[in-house]
């Protein structure tokens, strides 16, 4: 499995601490037994919407391997290029296993693979949702502010709504978690 990694605009050590917030112990050991290969999209500013870019940087870190699993994870703004992307990487003949959105409040997210949303409180979670989300997303409860979704997944907690399912409550390092392990699995 191959993950991008899409950030927002920001400072480059709020990526970095959601990277090492997210790759905890358990993940390690999920990674010690099932390849997978993590890339941080370094576009800085008006790049991180750019998808041209991101195709690009995601063709250079695969060279031969386009079909193999591609799972995108996105923040704030840097969704408006990843989800352009992550189609264009798909109609490419790219193999997309999963989209997940962390707050990316007002993009319409669609695509013929699996979409996530990840939201900061309800109220984004819920008006995000009118622009498309796919059937197993999460929100903070208690509300965090918008940067604290990137910084510290890890410390996060929340609520996960999955279809048919009643909410479970868990933190969005782990949220997270299930989902690679999820579609590693399929």
């Amino acid at each position: 499995m191959n993950i991008i990694i899409c950030p927002g605009i920001h400072e480059p050590e709020l990526t970095e601490s959601f990277v090492s917030g997210w790759l905890d112990r358990r993940l390690e050991i999920f990674m010690a037994s099932t390849p997978v290969n993590i890339f941080i999209y370094p576009g800085r500013d008006c790049l991180t919407l750019s998808a041209v870019n991101i195709v690009e940087f995601l063709g250079d870190r695969l060279k031969q391997r386009q079909k193999s699993p591609v799972m995108f994870i996105s923040f704030s703004a840097g969704v408006v290029g990843a989800i352009v992307a992550a189609s264009w990487w798909q109609h490419l003949g790219g193999n997309i296993k999963a989209f997940v959105a962390i707050d990316g409040w007002g993009v319409p997210l669609y695509g013929d693979f699996p979409i996530h949303r990840m939201s900061h409180n309800y109220f984004t979670h819920w008006s995000s949702s009118l622009l498309g989300s796919g059937q197993d997303n999460f929100y903070a409860e208690p509300a965090v502010d918008h940067l604290s979704m990137w910084r510290s997944p890890q410390s996060i907690q929340g609520w996960r709504l999955k279809s048919n399912q009643a909410p479970s409550c868990l933190s969005a390092a782990e949220f997270l978690h299930l989902l690679l392990k999820h579609y590693e699995e399929k």
